[in-house]
Parts: C-alpha cells; structure tokens; sequence
C-alpha cells in the first residue's frame, strides 16, 4: 500500500436504512397533516391498521358530537396527541324545554376526570355546547390542565356559577380565550369576583367574552384587566357595562375586531353629552383602525344612540342585533354603510320594511337569522313573505336563512330557491301550526319541494307550516345533500317518513315532533339508522312494542325511551320521546328514572 493509499480518509460506512414499515409511517403522518376534514380523515383511517396508526397519531382536532356515543377513555386512546376537542351534550330539541331536567346531569364529570388525569397531555382548547357543566367540573378540570393550554369556551351550557369562573381564570394561568356564550347559569347566593382571579401580571388574553353572564362584574377590575391584555382582540361584556365603560375598554383595546358592546346605553344619572361624544370619538377611532368587523350586544339598548355604529359600519362582517328592537327607521340610519356585511341577525320587529333595505345593501350577506320579537302563535305579524322575498332577490350570495313568521307563501319561498340557489341552510319557522300558504289556502308543499329540488348543495331543513306527504315525496326525492332534517306538525301519515327515510341517504341527524308518525315509518329506516347520528321522534305515534322492535334488530344503537313526566306508570306503552343514537360504547350508566333504555 503506498504513502498516497495511507493519506486517504477510510471509506464510510453504509448507514442502516430505517425499516420499510417506518417509513411508510413516516410518510402517511406527513400526508394526513394536509387532511383537514374530518370525513377525509375518518375514510382514511378505514384503509388499514397502518393508516389508522398513523391518523390516530397525527389527529389534532378531535370532535365528540353526541357526548353520549364515544367515552372519554376510548377517545384518549385513539386520539393520542389530540390538542383540541369539541364536545356536544343535549340535542338541540332540549332548547324547548322538551328534556326533563337531570336528563344529562353527569354527562361531563368522565371526560373532566380523564382531562384532569392527563388523558389529553397535548390539550390546548376545549369547547363545550349543550352539556351540563358544574363548578366542581370545571375546578377538577382547570388544577391539572398542561401548561400548553389556551381555549375554553362554554356554549349553551348550564349548571356552573362565577366560582367555576374564578378556578378557570385562577389556574389556566396561560388562557387566551375565554368565552362564556349563551349559557344558563345557577344561581348563587355569593357572587365570586372571577374577573379579579385572573393573574395580576400581563395576560396573554385575545378573547373575553360573557355576555350572558348576569350579575354586574367590578368594573375596576375589568377594565385592569383589559388594560393589561394587549392582544386582546374579541371582548363581549355584559349589560351591566354601560356606553361611558364601554369607551373606556375600547381605549384600552383599541384592535379590537370584535366587540359585544354591553347594554348600549348611558349609566343612570352619570353620562353626559361630553361622555356620548367620547363614545362617537371610539367608534370613529375603531372605524379608522379597520380592525373591527363584528358587532354584538346591545342588550339595552338606548335607540337614540344606535346611530353612534353608522361610522364603523362599513367594515362590519357580522352584526347582531337579536338583543335589540330595532325599527324599520332605525335600520335604515346605518344599514346603508353596511355594504360588506356576511352575517346578520335581527329581530322581526325591523319589519318588511327593514329587510327591503337589508336586500338592496347587503349584497354580500351570507348568513340571516330573523328571530321573533314575540315567539307566541297568536302574536302581530311583523315580517312575512314580503320580506323574504325582498332578501331572496337581494342578496344573491345567501347560504343560511332562519326566518320566523307568522304566515308564509309557496311563491315566496320558490322565489328564494330560484335567486339563492347555493342555499345550504333553509330554516323557516312559521309560528302559527298547520298553517297553509296564506295567499292560496294550499300546503306548503311546493314552497318546500322546490327549495330541496333547486338548492343542490342543501344540508340542513327545517320545516313548518302545513305540510302533506307530498312535501316529503320531494324531500326524499331531491334531498339527496340533507345531513339535518328538523319537522313539526306536519305530514298526513307514516308514509312521509318512508319517504325521508328511504330517499336522504346522507341523512344524520333527524329531529321530529307533534307529527302523525308510528311504527311503520320508523321500522322503514332499519337500513339507515346506523350510518345516522342520532334520531329524536316526540309527541308521535309510536309504541313500546315497535321501539323494541327497533332495539332488537339494531343492536349498536342506544334506544332511549324518555317520559315527559317522571312519575308516569313503566307500563305505559305509547312513547313520549324516542332519542336513538349511535354509540361505541353501549348504554350509559347514569340512567334517571324517567329513561328507559331498550
């Protein structure tokens, strides 16, 4: 070997290759972190045991939308790594009061208990909508939370007080968001100051929200806080925060980009002219900055001082007024400037009127809830076909409409399905039962066959007025999109539930009550009812013997038997609610005497 062999560096070694099987892990957890849906997710777990090792480890988002179906244990299992989840409770009939109280009462304490002994180590966000949630719950939840946590929002939940409150803003000491929305809180003897156990260092808050929160907050303590969050960007604050605050945290947060503004009126006795001009000189400063595009509150509303919005109204993407009886002439000061407005709710009482202008200026508008003022039968008619029709030929670009009424025409709703046919939620609410297209005396069937048949990308329905089996001919046969199907009062026999049930095959959540179904129409739904969410029947025709029947050709399905009266005789045999439900887990434990389940 000469000098020259000797001088050169020895030749490397091969490095050992990881094993195949590994790097087609490492492949597919690369691929599936571009899969953002979840039903694209879900099918590609079904692939192979590969495929869904590797989903299950890279699955970030984790959604449970029937608390009742998957336990907190198998969801930990599957979903490892999981830093957000989503979680549903009650369905949304119980909004109605049609769920005796406790129905539900533990529903949240397994999944507490497993977050609090560190199932979900990777957890950053949590929300909750209709489940019944206490200050023990979210005390055992907040002491044991990993560093890593952020997000906790309570959406239409019930049962906790402003202690629950103070243990999260006391213990999650590195929060962002925290918002309390529509929720029903218990009463409570001793008010705790939950604003005040926030950590008196800088926070990290970009969102603060409870408008729903009923008892008056220290407003010391509040604007501290906002003072010292400088990325708070969403602050909803409740009625007990007048317009003089009001202006004081908007100088304290001054990017804000969404905004529940309170009550909207002066304090009692102590706010000016000086003061309303200060108010004028925030929006006029918030309408520079650009930075706000919604708007909510208004939940005591001094008319006079609506206009005050006119000057950041231009930027606005979303504006709710459901809190404030806003008239026709009201509206028409500022809906003008609201040229690039996607969501807008607003109360009946701005009239047909009010919805004519929202048609000529809203040309972008995407999302419209017209709520009731009054949400009896027998009340005034405030908005009519008139005013759907007006929002139907005006805005172009609508995907959702919630719309109560009193009275309603076929020609009006065809008019809609015409003008806005990317429609993919068509809510309407005609308030009076059984109530025929007022013009013609004739069932709202065509109105409604015709929205199912030209609205393609249709997902979500609810039904009202007098309906035939017919109506439910046409939704069975064009409604091949439909996901939620919601019905009252309506349909002449089981055989409008054949139709539904044999023609929306994507069918997944189906809300019925006060309609003339039996047994027969439910038994026609065997082959569907296990690709399906869940299904709510009350006020029907159906008997134990045909639910049983039910029970015992499905299996994996949880059959739920609720009597709307507690103390009502076991032996009964007609069926006050049927909830049914898909569940990996079988029956639940914490049954109340009133469920029975099959």
């Amino acid at each position: 070997m000469s000098e020259e062999d000797e001088d050169q560096p020895p030749p490397k070694r091969p490095c050992a290759s990881p094993p195949a099987d590994q790097v087609l892990d490492n492949v597919l957890e690369t691929v599936l972190q571009f899969l953002d849906a979840p039903r694209d997710r879900s099918a590609a777990s079904l692939v192979c045991r590969s495929w869904h090792r590797a989903e299950s480890a890279t699955r970030d988002s984790v959604a449970v939308r029937n608390l009742l179906a998957a336990s907190a244990t198998r969801a930990a299992r599957r979903f490892p790594n999981a830093r957000s989840l989503l979680l549903k409770g009650r369905p949304r009939f119980a909004d109605f009061n049609l769920l005796p109280h406790g129905w539900d009462a533990s529903a949240f304490r397994p999944w507490a208990a497993a977050v609090a002994a560190g199932s979900f180590p990777a957890l950053t966000s949590l929300y909750l909508k209709r489940i019944p949630v206490t200050d023990a719950d979210l005390d055992l939840l907040s002491r044991p939370l990993p560093a890593s946590f952020r997000d906790l929002t309570l959406h239409l939940c019930d049962g906790f007080t402003s202690r629950g409150l103070a243990s999260i803003a006391s213990h999650c000491r590195g929060l962002r968001v925290l918002d309390v929305v529509e929720c029903d809180m218990a009463e409570e003897q001793e008010v705790v100051d939950w604003v005040a156990a926030f950590p008196p260092e800088p926070t990290n808050l970009e969102s603060l929200s409870f408008e729903c929160y009923e008892p008056p907050v220290a407003f010391a303590t509040l604007e501290a806080l906002v003072a010292r969050s400088p990325r708070l960007s969403r602050l909803g604050v409740n009625l007990h925060v007048s317009l003089g605050q009001l202006r004081r945290l908007m100088a304290h947060a001054p990017r804000l980009s969404h905004l529940g503004t309170g009550s909207f009126r002066p304090a009692e006795g102590g706010e000016g002219e000086a003061e309303f001009g200060e108010v004028v000189s925030a929006f006029v400063s918030a309408g520079r900055a650009r930075t706000l595009v919604s708007l909510s509150g208004f939940r005591d509303l001094a008319q006079e001082y609506l206009p005050i919005i006119d000057v950041v109204c231009s930027h606005l993407k979303s504006l709710d007024l459901s809190y404030a009886a806003v008239t026709p002439n009201q509206i028409l000061m500022f809906i003008g400037q609201c040229y690039n407005l996607e969501t807008l709710w607003v109360l009946d009482s701005v009239r047909d009127e009010g919805l004519d202008a929202v048609g000529i200026y809203c040309k972008k508008l995407q999302t419209l809830r017209v709520l009731p003022l009054d949400a009896h039968e027998d009340a005034d008619e405030l908005v009519s076909e008139v005013g759907l029709t007006a929002i139907a030929r005006g805005c172009p670009a609508l995907r959702s409409i919630l719309y109560f009424c009193q009275t309603m025409t076929n020609a009006a709703v065809v008019d809609m399905s015409r003008h806005c046919p990317e429609l993919k939620v068509f809510r309407l609410c005609i308030m009076g039962r059984h109530q025929p297209d007022h013009a013609t005396e004739e069932p709202m069937d065509e109105g409604f066959g015709a929205i199912v048949k030209n609205c393609r990308k249709l997902t979500r329905l609810s039904t009202s007025g007098q309906l035939t089996d017919r109506a439910f001919e046409y939704i069975g046969r064009h409604g091949k999109s439909l996901r939620t199907l919601s019905v009252a009062f309506a349909g002449n026999s089981d055989v409008a539930l054949q139709y539904i049930l044999r023609g929306c095959s994507k069918l997944e959540k189906l809300e019925i009550r006060d309609c003339p179904f039996g047994d027969a129409g439910l038994l026609s739904g065997m082959h569907q009812f296990y690709n399906m969410r869940f299904v709510w029947m009350s006020g029907c025709n159906l008997t134990l013997r045909g639910c049983k029947e039910v029970a015992r050709g499905l299996p994996r399905m949880v059959v739920e038997l609720i009597n709307g009266q507690p103390d009502e005789s076991e032996r009964k045999e007609s069926v006050d609610i049927l909830y049914m439900y898909r569940s990996l887990d079988g029956p639940r434990e914490d049954v109340p005497p009133f469920v029975k389940i099959l």
